[in-house]
């Protein structure tokens, strides 16, 4: 475009707008230059950091998580790429899947920041000063699973068969597979992980549920034309993101964690209170997005291949 196209362009785009485009170029009289700090909020994103310890390492284990928490934004941005809009391709939709498991291949090889980049010492130090907060916390994470699959997938196995699709949202979230692990076995009541993490985002949780209900990955796939389910790409694709997200990100989590936490002497608990092994590992949960593209065989050896 040369330079009386472009000016046609922006008057065009502001006429519709309901904005002078004289008060619009003239504001840019006045602007200053966009710099990559001001761009990227340099400033503010290194404040975030404030340690509640003495120990140089828990500068290391606050900074992973916050790291985390952007690359779950960055995942929850892509699932809308496709959640989000009427009609997608066997390619658009391949091809979010792999940035996504892109971002968990991220996530799961920066386990070893944690695993070797923190001294066992400081860590056993300081975890006992955010008890009870816990990774568990996450609220993206959670919505990047109810942003995936259907509810019942994400449902305790042992309550799967008194749920449907007739059960309010509340009932579903009061019997998801991570409940279990914030309730006390022996009265039943919640832990104080799982009630603080209720009275924050049970309301934001439920109409999240409800929003992607009809619109998550697995039903967006599955409302795909027959030729494009049976595209092999998109199915490597959906495959690879399941096993991405629920075994291998989960055991290179349950992998740091068995350092810190595991022992000859003595197995710790989580700063939560969960059972953290039987919580972790895939093999008891079996929580998979896409049953329906795995194999007998597959599910019964989930996360053991």
């Amino acid at each position: 475009m040369n330079k009386d196209e472009i000016l046609k362009a922006i008057e065009e785009k502001y006429q519709k707008m309901g904005v002078p485009v004289d008060a619009m170029l003239e504001g840019l009289l006045w602007s200053t230059p966009i710099t990559y700090w001001d761009y990227i909020q340099t400033d503010a994103l290194l404040g975030l950091q404030t340690p509640r310890t003495t120990q140089p390492d828990e500068m290391v284990f606050i900074m992973y998580h916050q790291v985390n928490e952007l690359l779950f934004k960055m995942i929850l941005w892509e699932i809308d790429q496709v959640a989000k809009v009427s009609e997608v391709s066997a390619d658009k939709f391949s091809m979010h899947l792999m940035r996504i498991s892109r971002y968990f291949d991220m996530l799961c090889s920066s386990f070893s920041v944690m695993a070797d980049g923190m001294e066992r010492e400081q860590y056993l130090k300081f975890r006992n000063t955010l008890t009870p907060a816990s990774g568990f916390q996450s609220a993206q994470y959670r919505k990047i699973e109810f942003a995936s699959t259907e509810l019942i997938n994400l449902i305790d196995t042992r309550f799967r068969d008194s749920i449907d699709r007739n059960s309010s949202f509340k009932t579903a979230y009061d019997h998801l597979y991570w409940q279990a692990a914030g309730v006390n076995h022996k009265t039943g009541k919640k832990s104080t992980l799982i009630k603080l993490f209720d009275k924050k985002y049970i309301g934001d949780f439920i109409d999240f549920m409800e929003d992607y209900n009809d619109c998550n990955l697995s039903t967006k796939f599955q409302e795909l034309p027959k030729e494009v389910q049976e595209d092999e790409e998109l199915i490597k694709a959906m495959r690879h993101y399941d096993y991405t997200v629920n075994v291998k990100w989960v055991l290179a989590h349950y992998d740091a964690a068995g350092k810190y936490l595991g022992g000859d002497d003595k197995e710790l608990e989580a700063t939560g209170g969960s059972s953290w092994r039987k919580y972790l590992h895939p093999k008891y949960q079996k929580r998979i997005f896409f049953p329906y593209l795995w194999s007998k065989e597959e599910i019964g050896n989930w996360g053991m291949f």
